[in-house]
């Protein structure tokens, strides 16, 4: 039977339009989110706000977790009633970036439910959000991820199965971040450089954008870095968690990161000097500390 009942938990920066684009695909879609101005945003966007959680997912086919992480996904989930609600044999999707192993838990639990569990991270922020054209890392098996696909469908352009065990999905989104948040760092680490030596930060910018130092993000990031006050699209608070999660897994797989752990302290740095809610190209601003440049 195909799924026509969604529920989404967590209105937020990316789950809003994600649940926008579920309306549009012509689900039938009742969202939840703390805020009452986000509920009231997908209310006018066609979609069906409910005052809790539990009620979000009474008998819907798929509940999607758009949540901040894996503590708000269990509180939902356990606490607040939210995985009886759902239909006997309905989905959970977890598409939040959160620890492999806090991941395999929250599977466990679900299944014991008798419920079925997607673990299905997206990449591609807001703009990816809005357009429709997040790339989504899934792990499950593939007779679920079948049902679930046209759901998927309405919110990404590139569905990827990496795997058939929770966990697997929150692991390729763990190194997707690690070199997300290597190459931001790396790009304003080149950047600082630069102006610490006093080049024309515009023309060394377009330099390495077209040249074999590029890279998505130094294209992406760099002109933010040079602006003072750049507009938000990812912030540095969300580097701090996810590459604390990256950090995790690779303890769990006994894996050094030198890399990760270095991108992640310059973050952390950043944040707690009050920039945590800065778009997370002004990492850049430590490097201007380290280097006597002021913020």
């Amino acid at each position: 039977m195909a799924l026509s009942q969604i529920a989404v938990i967590g209105l937020g920066a990316m789950g809003l339009p994600m649940a926008n684009n579920l309306v549009a695909a012509g689900f039938t879609v009742r969202g939840y989110d703390l805020r009452p101005e986000s509920r009231g945003a997908f209310a006018a966007a066609g979609g069906a706000a409910a005052d809790t959680p539990a009620a979000a997912a009474a008998g819907v086919d798929a509940l999607l977790l758009t949540v901040v992480n894996a503590a708000q996904a269990e509180d939902v989930l356990f606490a607040q009633g939210t995985l009886e609600a759902l239909a006997p044999d309905g989905i959970v999707v977890l598409m939040a970036t959160c620890p492999p192993r806090s991941v395999e838990h929250l599977a466990e639990r679900v299944a014991a439910s008798g419920r079925r569990f997607v673990d299905a991270p997206v990449s591609g922020g807001v703009v990816g959000a809005q357009a429709g054209t997040l790339t989504v890392m899934a792990a499950a098996p593939a007779g679920t991820l079948a049902a679930l696909r046209p759901v998927l469908d309405a919110l990404g352009d590139r569905i990827f199965h990496v795997g058939e065990r929770p966990g697997q999905g929150a692991t390729v989104k763990a190194v997707n971040q690690l070199l997300c948040g290597v190459h931001i760092a790396a790009a304003a680490e080149a950047l600082a450089l630069a102006g610490r030596i006093g080049v024309d930060l515009g023309v060394c910018l377009e330099i390495l954008s077209g040249s074999s130092a590029a890279s998505w993000m130094l294209r992406d990031r760099g002109p933010r870095m040079l602006e003072d006050a750049p507009r938000v699209t990812s912030a540095v608070d969300i580097f701090v968690k996810d590459l604390g999660i990256v950090l995790e897994a690779g303890r769990g797989a006994g894996a050094a990161l030198p890399l990760a752990a270095l991108a992640h302290q310059l973050f952390v740095s950043t944040a707690g000097r009050g920039d945590g809610a800065a778009d997370d190209s002004q990492v850049i601003r430590a490097y201007r500390l380290l280097n006597g440049a002021g913020a």
